[in-house]
């Protein structure tokens, strides 16, 4: 019996909480565990137009696929395009139901504004190479649309990005298997985090659980 079953394959989501904070990851894929905040839910409402069970629209050479399900045997990962932009061009491949053939671009839906951290472009690179192990193609490039400035970018999509997403995966399947939460560093970044509140990040420093409860006591 082949072990592929999807129930063991992580969510391609969680590759932006790995990188935001691996022990957020953790209580969230492991543990299951999760409290939504401001943000959480802002996030929700941005993708729900994008989130219409796989969608086909066509547009001239292009045709949009909304909630498009992908999945990666080699990563073992699976999830969901908010977009996938299939745009006619003689060096692309053939899409099943469709005449000629597309070049595809993974397309992300975003709130706010660029970030200066990577984690939204690794869960982009991961996306592109799940639709190149299904499509049997390459892509080169994907876009982000950020609400807060109402454009969208396009990001290069390189060898070195995708290499680094095989890696963190390597990384998530391992805790994943041993089902197990890392402690982390703290820092300013905690106050955002949807869990605080179930992390208690204050016990994870060098002070004693006794001296953590005494400080709660006088405060």
């Amino acid at each position: 019996m082949e072990d592929n079953q999807e129930d063991e394959y992580l969510l391609l989501s969680g590759i932006q909480h790995f990188r935001f904070c691996k022990r957020q990851w953790a209580f969230i894929h492991i543990e299951q565990q999760w409290e939504e905040n401001v943000r959480t839910v802002e996030g929700q409402h941005l993708h729900r137009k994008a989130d219409q069970p796989f969608v086909k629209e066509k547009r001239g050479d292009r045709i949009l696929v909304r909630a498009m399900p992908v999945k990666s045997d080699t990563l073992r990962i699976t999830g969901v395009c908010d977009v996938v932009e299939f745009v006619r061009d003689d060096a692309g491949v053939a899409i099943a139901g469709t005449e000629g053939k597309y070049i595809a671009y993974p397309i992300e839906y975003k709130r706010g504004k660029p970030k200066k951290g990577d984690e939204d472009l690794l869960q982009l690179a991961a996306q592109a190479i799940c639709l190149e192990e299904m499509l049997l193609c390459r892509i080169d490039s994907g876009y982000f649309y950020y609400h807060e400035i109402r454009h969208r970018v396009e990001v290069k999509l390189t060898a070195e990005l995708k290499d680094k997403v095989m890696s963190i995966v390597t990384e998530m399947q391992d805790y994943y298997k041993r089902r197990h939460t890392p402690k982390v560093k703290t820092g300013s970044f905690c106050r955002n985090c949807s869990l605080q509140h179930i992390c208690l990040p204050e016990l994870m420093n060098k002070r004693s659980v006794k001296s953590y409860i005494e400080g709660k006591i006088k405060e």
